[in-house]
């Protein structure tokens, strides 16, 4: 765990503003592997779309004597993805946190909540919009998807590959940073080879 904060721009969205921080009710190791679990979803879902990924982590910090705080960052390139595959990629993370809970016996409404990722939606939507792709929280817009059906795909998925995420989230949480050519490595999946400048989810 790392005692000062990381940068500012580690902490931002994609528009520059600053993450919403929510309360997990968890401790230290099962928060640091609950958000293992959000980032190895984005990871695996980027590689199995054919995206690459350069680098997944979990960042822990100590905002105050006694108190931690946990977020993570990975590092892909879209290739030309899909439109909506993109979009449950940027869901993955969330539904692969929720997930965590569920397996793990540490489901609550409340820590279901607080894995909420409204950054990474708000990704999806603006980058699909700007791309002619009609999407929204909050319902079903004409010839597009809710974020509802968006996470759907994205839980068909994590299912599917539910256990290259487990086995990335643990070797995330004992390493705390992944090379995307490790993440293939471990999980059997194909990294291909960059064509455009990246980006963090």
């Amino acid at each position: 765990m790392m005692a000062n904060a990381p940068a500012p721009e580690v902490l931002a969205d994609h528009r520059g503003n600053p993450r919403p921080f929510l309360d997990m009710p968890l401790t230290y190791e099962q928060a640091r592997m609950g958000m293992a679990f959000h980032e190895a979803g984005h990871a695996v879902l980027a590689m199995a779309y054919g995206m690459t990924v350069h680098t997944s982590e979990v960042i822990a910090w100590e905002p105050s004597e006694g108190k931690w705080a946990v977020t993570g960052n990975t590092a892909w390139q879209a290739n030309n993805t899909p439109p909506w595959r993109f979009a449950a990629m940027g869901a993955a993370g969330q539904v692969a946190h929720v997930n965590y809970l569920m397996a793990y016996g540490l489901w609550t409404p409340e820590r279901a909540a607080a894995c909420a990722a409204v950054h990474d939606r708000e990704q999806a939507i603006d980058t699909l919009t700007e791309y002619g792709f009609a999407i929204s929280a909050d319902h079903v817009p004409e010839g597009g998807k809710s974020w509802s059906m968006v996470r759907g795909m994205a839980r068909r998925k994590v299912g599917y590959l539910w256990r290259e995420i487990r086995t990335m989230a643990h070797a995330m949480d004992e390493r705390t940073v992944l090379t995307g050519d490790e993440i293939a490595e471990l999980t059997g999946l194909v990294n291909p080879v960059s064509i455009v400048e990246a980006v963090a989810a």
